[in-house]
């Protein structure tokens, strides 16, 4: 019920959920409480114009994103745990997996692997059997891992977890079983300071790896650079309302799991 609910209950509070509520609202109140009802209006359309303006999008993904920004010289560690996301199966009519923006944590873990930073690649991340069910995408990420040369005796799945605290407590079970306790953790960069302390409320000791991310340097100086770029941030767009509602599920995660004591 939690899953469930977790999925749920965030769309009434992200950008275009909570919009399309005031406008019902809006339209409930419309003959007997006109003013009220242009007010929902009213708040309705500056939700969705802050929500899906250049700037907005880009200063808050940043706000979680540069939390933990890459090393130049990762560290070794005894393990590389990837955390599942991004993945999609190989479905009718698509001819093997697939990615999304989020698999380039499998990319990257993997890459890690190859360049020695740890002898086990452990792959995190069941699926929801009521929205796509199939193979687990810790499979699926293990297909794409062997893919590029990583050997499958160096790989370890978690196929059971199904939200970031499972990957943890799902992860740590296995490291006490072979004595370890010293992972690379590889995350999308949104992702990290959530994972970040989830994993270390368990006990791992945590590098963080963070990949996929949204907002570079050269992104923040380009909304600014020109009029043209200045205009086009100021126009509604569906990318940016998609990505702060992103940033406003891994707010909203970071407050659900503090209160549940599980970070």
């Amino acid at each position: 019920m939690f899953l469930f609910l977790s999925k749920l209950l965030p769309l009434f509070v992200y950008p275009l959920g909570l919009s399309c509520l005031l406008l019902v609202l809006a339209l409930a109140w419309l003959r007997r409480r006109p003013r009220r009802a242009s007010g929902a209006i009213a708040l309705a359309l500056i939700i969705l114009l802050a929500s899906s303006n250049g700037w907005v999008a880009a200063y808050l993904t940043r706000s979680l994103e540069w939390r933990h920004l890459p090393i130049a010289d990762i560290p070794s560690a005894q393990a590389i745990v990837v955390l599942g996301g991004g993945i999609l199966p190989a479905d009718p009519p698509r001819p093997w997996v697939e990615m999304t923006d989020a698999g380039d944590r499998v990319l990257y873990g993997s890459r890690l692997y190859l360049a020695g930073k740890a002898p086990l690649l452990i792959l995190s991340g069941g699926r929801i059997t009521w929205r796509e069910g199939g193979a687990s995408e810790s499979a699926d990420m293990a297909e794409i891992a062997e893919s590029m040369g990583a050997p499958p005796e160096a790989i370890v799945q978690d196929p059971t977890s199904l939200n970031t605290y499972q990957n943890a407590v799902n992860v740590k079970q296995i490291l006490q079983e072979r004595g370890l306790n010293q992972i690379i953790l590889v995350t999308s960069a949104l992702h990290m300071p959530r994972s970040l302390l989830i994993f270390e409320k368990q006990g791992i000791e945590v590098i963080p790896a963070a990949t996929d991310f949204s907002v570079s340097e050269k992104n923040l100086k380009a909304i600014a650079s020109t009029p043209q770029a200045r205009a086009l941030n100021l126009i509604p767009d569906a990318r940016n309302l998609n990505q702060v509602s992103k940033v406003m599920k891994e707010y909203i995660g970071l407050g659900v799991y503090r209160l549940r004591g599980w970070l």
